[in-house]
């Protein structure tokens, strides 16, 4: 029996080759593994590495080994009890838990686990596997900072490691055939007289003219090997132009209820929500931007510090965020030029002749411009009336979703449901 185990070690005595490959060999495992993590993890280690569990039936190594197919005669020396063609009873006894140092399960079958550290990037590269920003349209840039080199052709200048060998090569051929294609068809005709005059009659030959033509032949034949192989001006070289990047940029709004009817549960599952869409931001796009937007009964614009960790409270009017979130729209981000997505978090309280406020607002004011807009309930209430306005924007509108959460174990399902990418 052989087995076969890569052990190619990288520079830095690490085989990364095969972490990798064992990364994707498990990778349902330790989905589900950071899935759980994710539910149950605090607010300020939720992108921390994780240990991971498989059991060990799962991690058998390949193996080449011979069938057992066939007819085999085997003789067993000290055979005292049995012939040829009689059966062997099965033993008796039940199963029992060996000899090993392992538990034995109570139905019949147990398992080892095998347990490894997965690193923050890879922890994190699992969690946001499959996700993407829906609709994201390419708009035109007033500045672009990614720039890529691309071939643009040969020219006659150049540095040696742009040098271009072949068609070098076949410029010095080009040039050596067309120097010396005169001479060499001189030679032609020449050796043609000279056969000519060496076949004739010894008393007949015309010495003269035949020590004329073999001493222009060999001059001929100088000339071209004065000719050099390659010379300065055969040398080719590939020419590299800078050719701007076309990319996106995109911008996140965040819009976060901390009213009093949010209670501090439900503002943790509202943080935690959003920690993961800015991870999940910040990790997979260089163009985005995010916006963070509180309220209660007035909105504001905060940084990140405020926006997740501010303990500020009061009544709640919804449109008021709505409303800024169109003003920075229309001051800092032109359509243009921007991808615009929103998301939002509320508890679905909001006083009653303010949701159809919200409506006209996300209708005629907001949706027209952006390419998705998520809205969560969180609140294990029955819905209340900002989601029944809700609910006949999504009937009309394809890039608006809403979904509830009511327990931190839904935060990560409906984050994926949201974000998920869909098929080309």
């Amino acid at each position: 029996m052989s087995y076969i185990v890569d052990r190619r070690l990288n520079g830095k005595n690490k085989s990364t080759v095969n972490r990798q490959r064992f990364l994707r060999r498990y990778k349902k495992n330790i989905k589900k593994a950071v899935e759980d993590a994710v539910t149950k993890r605090s607010i300020t280690d939720i992108d921390s590495g994780e240990k991971v569990s498989i059991p060990k039936k799962d991690l058998s190594e390949p193996a080449f080994h011979h069938d057992k197919g066939g007819i085999r005669d085997m003789v067993h020396p000290g055979n005292k009890e049995f012939t040829t063609g009689d059966q062997i009873a099965r033993p008796e006894g039940g199963a029992g838990s060996g000899s090993g140092e392992g538990q034995a399960s109570d139905s019949g079958e147990g398992m080892d686990e095998f347990v490894f550290q997965i690193s923050q990037d890879e922890f994190l590269e699992f969690l946001f596997d499959g996700l993407e920003l829906p609709n994201l349209i390419k708009r035109q840039l007033r500045g672009i900072e990614s720039f890529k080199y691309v071939r643009a052709g040969i020219v006659n200048d150049g540095t040696p490691a742009k040098l271009n060998i072949v068609r070098s090569m076949r410029q010095a051929t080009s040039r050596r055939i067309a120097l010396t294609a005169p001479s060499r068809r001189k030679i032609k005709n020449f050796q043609k007289e000279v056969d000519q005059i060496e076949t004739q009659d010894p008393s007949m030959r015309d010495e003269s003219r035949l020590l004329y033509l073999i001493e222009e032949i060999q001059k001929l034949k100088a000339r071209i090997k004065k000719i050099p192989f390659i010379d300065d001006f055969d040398l080719r070289y590939n020419h590299h132009v800078k050719k701007p990047i076309p990319t996106s940029k995109a911008v996140m709004f965040c819009i976060m209820d901390v009213s009093g009817s949010m209670n501090q549960a439900m503002k943790d599952m509202g943080k935690r929500f959003f920690i993961l869409l800015y991870m999940f931001l910040k990790r997979n796009y260089d163009k985005i931007e995010v916006v963070f937007i509180r309220h209660h009964t007035s909105a504001k614009e905060v940084d990140e510090e405020e926006f997740f960790y501010s303990r500020e409270t009061g009544g709640t009017i919804v449109s008021s965020a709505l409303k800024l979130m169109n003003e920075i729209m229309q001051e800092r981000y032109p359509t243009s030029e921007w991808n615009i997505y929103g998301a939002q978090a509320s508890d679905g309280d909001n006083w009653n002749d303010d949701s159809p406020a919200c409506t006209k607002l996300l209708v005629d004011e907001i949706l027209p411009y952006c390419q998705y807009f998520s809205y969560i309930e969180i609140t294990p209430r029955r819905h209340q009336a900002l989601w029944r306005e809700y609910e006949s924007i999504m009937e009309s509108c394809d890039f608006f979703s809403m979904q509830q959460i009511s327990d931190p174990s839904d935060i990560y399902p409906v984050f994926r449901e949201l974000f998920q990418k869909k098929p080309a």
